[in-house]
């Protein structure tokens, strides 16, 4: 390997722990600190939909495909600002209790999801950009360990420091603004250290006519937000209360806000659409129809939307689950679920990449997706046999500076096989995925595509944390984690038909990473 290819993998690593960071804080440790401040399920569900912005960011990143902030460089300008407006976000973040002003909060917190997103379109498009298409299986581990990474300090660690049965000496907004200063630091790293990208060429598109066109879709969006909160909620509430002919239960109540939810979106997308072609925003319409005109684009938006639906049902409320429906200790869950959990999905992301020069994208693909499947049964048994099945493990008290355990900690031996099969596959399938990704983009609209592919491969981790919650509420645990099993056969079935189409994106199996 070349010093070149080493130092590619080096950056890699590192914005990968970058983007990882908020991500986790505005998912699971978002849920945990909301689950230990004593919410509901069905509330900390629709909370999820704070990560809206991983789903539409696909419409501002046009413009950091056809803008670049001076001196710093193609991508560059576009991570550093990210970065510092995050840290800035969070310490906000950290200021707000969740309990008494749950509104604010909601919305910092959709801030934060909104500039982590912003922060994901420059480094996808930065890293699709640098990598040849060679490197791009074992670029994708990597990135995936980076961001895992950051998972195991925002979430593992996180719920260590704030157990109290532990002497955990730190709240929830002291964890928040800590990781903010650790943005700063990414953003200086993303400043000083960064190899340059070439500019491509740019297409003949005047600047005003792009913003003119950014703010035609945002005033789309805009309008279908509002016809959604002033006509289509009221309509749905008084449709409720008909039918039922009485005041609705609060989970009837979600069930209204959910169908809201899907015809508001039904309303506002269209709309945006509209919007694009009507002001001529050429990045997005030329970034779209770029992708558009390879073979199976629309076979792989749907693959893409499914691939990882069934890990986004068992996933999407798997804090809570733990927390209150099993009863394991915050400390407990930080040991097992997020410090031994999320290391064995970096073992998985490595050994996938290493298996995908062997396997090839699409029988990579299918090997790990059927992992993941059979991987959601766990959350299905220890759903339905409780603690203590395979007996307990003892973990000592110990002191690491950075973390300490003040008394020694059962550890439940059926979390801790669930969990070991659950991120071992699930490393696997992401790097297997986000290769696939990758593969699908082209240099001139790199952050446009990515950004497009991403927020659909986002769809199911934002969007079905809504219905998790009321599902989970409805239907009970072990049924809906068999149907978070089911939920990940389709994406198998159409993978079957979409061999060819995999097949003519794949690197020759056994091609040098060399330079």
């Amino acid at each position: 390997m070349s010093p070149r290819t080493a130092y590619r993998f080096l950056v890699v690593t590192l914005l990968g722990f970058a983007s990882g960071l908020p991500l986790a804080l505005t998912g699971q440790a978002l849920q945990a600190w909301l689950s230990m401040e004593g919410l509901d399920v069905a509330t900390i569900g629709f909370l999820s939909l704070v990560g809206l912005p991983y789903t539409f960011k696909f419409l501002w990143a046009p413009l950091m495909d056809r803008f670049d902030l001076p001196l710093l460089g193609r991508r560059r300008g576009w991570l550093v600002l990210s970065q510092l407006l995050l840290a800035g976000a969070l310490w906000l973040l950290a200021a707000t209790p969740p309990t008494g002003a749950l509104q604010v909060f909601a919305l910092l917190a959709v801030a934060v999801a909104f500039l982590s997103a912003t922060q994901d379109v420059a480094y996808d498009a930065y890293r699709t950009d640098m990598l040849p298409a060679r490197e791009r299986g074992m670029g994708a581990s990597l990135n995936v360990m980076g961001y895992r990474l950051a998972m195991i300090v925002s979430g593992g660690l996180a719920l260590i420091w704030t157990d109290p049965a532990q002497g955990g000496a730190m709240s929830w907004p002291e964890v928040y603004r800590g990781m903010a200063l650790v943005m700063v630091v990414a953003a200086g790293f993303s400043l000083t250290a960064l190899p340059r990208l070439p500019m491509p060429a740019v297409a003949a598109t005047l600047p005003r006519q792009e913003l003119i066109g950014f703010g035609a879709v945002l005033l789309a969006v805009a309008t279908g937000y509002a016809l959604t909160q002033w006509g289509v909620a009221p309509a749905m509430r008084a449709a409720l209360a008909w039918a039922l002919g009485a005041e609705p239960s609060a989970l009837a109540q979600r069930w209204a806000d959910l169908a809201t939810l899907f015809v508001g979106l039904a309303v506002t997308l269209p709309l945006a659409a509209w919007a694009a072609r009507r002001a001529r925003f050429a990045t997005l319409l030329d970034g779209l129809s770029g992708y558009f005109s390879q073979r199976g684009a629309g076979l792989f938006l749907l693959f893409i939307v499914l691939y990882k639906l069934g890990d986004a049902f068992a996933g999407a409320l798997l804090t809570p689950f733990l927390l209150q429906a099993m009863h394991y200790a915050p400390a407990e869950v930080g040991v097992v679920n997020k410090l031994l959990g999320l290391w064995l999905t970096i073992v998985g992301a490595l050994l996938g990449g290493a298996l995908m020069l062997r396997l090839g994208l699409w029988r990579a693909l299918m090997a790990f997706g059927l992992l993941q499947m059979v991987s959601n049964l766990g959350f299905w048994w220890l759903a339905s046999q409780g603690q203590g099945a395979l007996g307990t493990l003892t973990l000592p008290a110990f002191d690491l500076v950075i973390v300490h355990l003040d008394r020694p900690t059962a550890l439940d031996g059926g979390l801790l096989m669930v969990v070991t099969l659950e991120n071992l596959s699930g490393g696997m399938g992401t790097a297997a995925f986000l290769a696939f990704l990758m593969s699908l983009t082209q240099q001139r609209f790199s952050a446009t595509q990515f950004a497009l592919l991403s927020a659909f491969a986002s769809v199911g981790r934002v969007w079905v944390g809504p219905l998790a919650g009321v599902l989970a509420a409805s239907i009970g645990w072990p049924t809906f984690f068999v149907v978070s099993t089911i939920a990940a056969v389709p994406a198998l079935v159409l993978l079957v038909f979409m061999r060819p189409a995999v097949a003519a994106l794949e690197v020759p199996r056994g091609a040098p990473i060399d330079d």
